[in-house]
Formats: C-alpha cells, structure tokens, sequence
C-alpha cells in the first residue's frame, strides 16, 4: 500500500513545497506529529493506544470519550500524564440540533460533560462536531440555528473550564451529522458567539473535509492564530471507496497537504498535526508498523 503513494513533482519529493505566496514549507517537526485515536481504534484500546504512541515517540493523542469511558477519566488522565504525552484534542462534543426541546437539553448537558472530561485530561480543545438535521426535517437553516443556540448555553461553561471549543466544518456529504459545511460558516459562528476572540471559540481545520474550498487560504487567514485550534490530516483518494470510512494516507490522494500546512503556519498556527484515518483499509495494519509509516509520510507530505 505504501508502494501506491504518488509523486508530486520535483519540489515535494525534494521535501519542499511552494506556497501561494511564493515562499517555501520545510518538511515537519517529527515532534510535531500527532494521532487522533481512530486511527488505531479496531486494534488498540486506549491504554495500547498511549502505550504505543509513547514508544514510537508520537508525543500527541486525539482520544474519543468513549476510550476514554471504557478505562476511566481519572485513569486516563493519569495514563497520558505518566507517559508525558499532549492531549491535542478530545473528540467529541457538539450534536446540538434536535426534534424536541428535551432532546435539545439532553445534548446540552452531553456537552457540558464533554467539557469537563476535556479539562481534567488538559486537552487542547474539545472538538465540536455540531450536529446535522433532525431526523425527518429538511430545515438546514433551523439546524443551524440550533447550532448557535446550543453553542452559546454551553461556552460559559467552556470558558470557566479554561477549555477550546473547536468547530470541525464537515464535507457537506456528511450533512447527517453536521450542517457546517465550511470554514466560513465556522468563523462566522465564532465571530458572532465570540468577537473578543477569547480563544475559548475556534476552528478545527480537517484537510479532508475543507481541502476543496476554493476560500480555504483566506479562512484561514482569517482565522488567524487565535482561533485555529487544531489540525487535522489524510488524504482523499480519487476515487474514494466510502465516503466515510476510506481516508487515505498522506501522499496517497489528491490533497496539497503541505501547502495547506504553509497556510496554517502562515497564519499563526503553532499546534500539532494530528493524523485522522477513518479507513477500513488502514484499520487491518499492524499498529506498530501503521505508525511507522505514519511517522514517515507525515515528514514526507506534510
């Protein structure tokens, strides 16, 4: 499979990519490198899971609150501190639009709980995904609305709890489970819930889910160093065998991964790149030998 990957010019397999405004992006950090735990999710719980990041010096993780649940918060806390490792973002929290008002509430009270969990295991955010149109309703704009409602009851609690909240924009073929869509739609949420840019309200930029966006440069720009919360990469395979579950891996599709990364820097962005590989395909690898290449393409393309 890592034999598939494709070259992309002369610049990137030199490690180098050009950016839009003519300047260059050195490849990576390795300390930079971080994964999100879905990615080993079918192999390792979450204990395997901070184990084996350790050990292969991968110094960020991007648990699920239901790894999280299954050995204990307070375990978990423990766990990662002991291995000295960075909490880049606790997945997830959002789910806000509903059919009812007590479905509503429920979701809240979620959220709220989501953000304590957050703040005991000092993650960098809490990363929303906000949730798509109710079951039976075609009312996207009453979704949204939802959306902002939702948000505003539960960014006090965030704020109190010294806790990120970061809006993940979805690809819009994903609409079931969230009804943003773009950077845009993001930071025009932030910017109405949060026009101080606190830092309590921000973006999380997914390549997978914005890399098409022809006002990606300028979201991120505008974004800025205050509200990019985290970043999140893959690649899209062309052409893609499930819309949900076959990410690639970096250098195997069509996205610029590197360039985007030049825009992130550019704008401010200081965190870490956190691999996110909901694949079938990647899932059936040995943990052990998935991370290595993930520690080599994430040199190689990002």
């Amino acid at each position: 499979m890592e034999g598939d990957c494709r070259r992309r010019g002369r610049r990137q397999e030199a490690g180098i990519a050009a950016r839009d405004d003519g300047g260059q992006v050195n490849p990576p950090q390795t300390s930079a490198l971080a994964l999100n735990l879905v990615t080993t999710r079918s192999t390792w719980g979450l204990a395997q899971a901070i184990e084996g990041c350790a050990r292969h010096d991968i110094r960020g993780i991007a648990p699920w609150r239901d790894q999280v649940r299954a050995i204990g918060l307070k375990n978990a806390s423990a766990a990662i501190r002991s291995h000295q490792l960075a909490v880049t973002g606790l997945c997830s929290g959002g789910r806000f639009p509903a059919r009812t008002a007590r479905l509503r509430k429920a979701a809240i009270q979620d959220n709220l709980r989501a953000i304590d969990e957050a703040a005991e295991l000092s993650a960098g955010c809490l990363i929303i995904v906000v949730g798509g149109l109710p079951e039976g309703s075609s009312d996207i704009a009453g979704a949204r609305a939802q959306v902002m409602d939702g948000l505003a009851e539960v960014l006090p609690h965030a704020r109190a709890a010294g806790v990120r909240l970061a809006l993940e924009p979805l690809h819009p073929m994903q609409v079931s489970i969230a009804c943003m869509n773009t950077l845009e739609q993001a930071l025009d949420l932030c910017d109405a819930l949060d026009p101080g840019v606190s830092g309590a309200l921000g973006v999380a930029v997914d390549v997978y889910h914005v890399w098409w966006d022809p006002k990606l440069k300028q979201q991120i720009v505008r974004a800025g160093k205050g509200r990019l919360h985290a970043f999140h990469i893959s690649d899209w395979l062309v052409p893609t065998q499930d819309l949900f579950d076959d990410r690639g891996m970096m250098g195997d599709g069509v996205i610029d991964v590197r360039r985007i990364r030049g825009y992130m820097d550019a704008a401010g962005y200081a965190g870490m790149h956190e691999v996110e590989l909901f694949s079938t395909r990647w899932a059936r690898h040995d943990p052990d030998k998935l991370l290595k290449i993930i520690k080599r393409r994430h040199r190689r393309f990002c």
